[in-house]
């Protein structure tokens, strides 16, 4: 399995001929889709699903039930719940978690979906839901506005993945990236930092 990290949370993941994308938002390079077989979309915030780009290219998308997604055509969305079990871009996928993470008071609050991905891969959305299930690579939220840097670092070590990957840190400038991959890389091992376009 081949992971191609794009701006924010959008990861490529190309496996035995397939090809499958996760959150490619507003913020994501629009070309983390060609060749895209399927996409999985974790929640609804536009920061995670650019719903007029994915209804030009007609690629089939997975979201979670009860997502508000605009409704345009020609967008084919299967909808998806937690602890479902299927298969898409010919990779086989499980949905965990269910509900976004609280910013304040529990608001906003939408249904969000975190998916572990063929032999091990998790994108978690923008929540911090532990599967239970074995995790390989873990993609980390690295920076939000419903996220603490010591939570963050107490989900990817809860997870215990061999192999850690930051996502979600589109909002963080130069200075505050270098000293959020700095505190993930002397607490968890197997972390790597990866800047778009980076591979792993």
């Amino acid at each position: 399995m081949r992971i191609t990290r794009f701006t924010h949370s959008c990861v490529r993941v190309e496996h035995d001929g397939g090809v499958l994308v996760v959150d490619p938002g507003t913020w994501s390079e629009p070309h983390a889709l060609d060749g895209a077989d399927a996409v999985l979309v974790t929640h609804e915030h536009t920061d995670h699903v650019d719903v007029a780009r994915l209804a030009l290219r007609g690629v089939p998308v997975y979201a979670p039930e009860g997502a508000q997604l605009p409704d345009v055509a020609p967008l084919s969305v299967t909808r998806v719940r937690a602890g479902q079990r299927f298969t898409a871009a010919g990779i086989e996928v499980s949905a965990h978690g269910g509900r976004h993470a609280a910013i304040y008071r529990g608001q906003p609050d939408c249904p969000n979906l975190g998916y572990l991905i063929g032999d091990g891969l998790y994108h978690p959305g923008d929540a911090l839901h532990v599967p239970d299930e074995p995790v390989r690579s873990l993609l980390v939220p690295a920076q939000g506005s419903w996220l603490r840097l010591d939570e963050a670092i107490r989900f990817a070590a809860a997870v215990a993945a061999s192999a850690t990957y930051p996502i979600h840190d589109a909002q963080l400038n130069d200075r505050g990236l270098a000293s959020v991959a700095g505190w993930f890389a002397e607490t968890i091992p197997g972390y790597r930092h990866l800047v778009p376009g980076d591979t792993a």
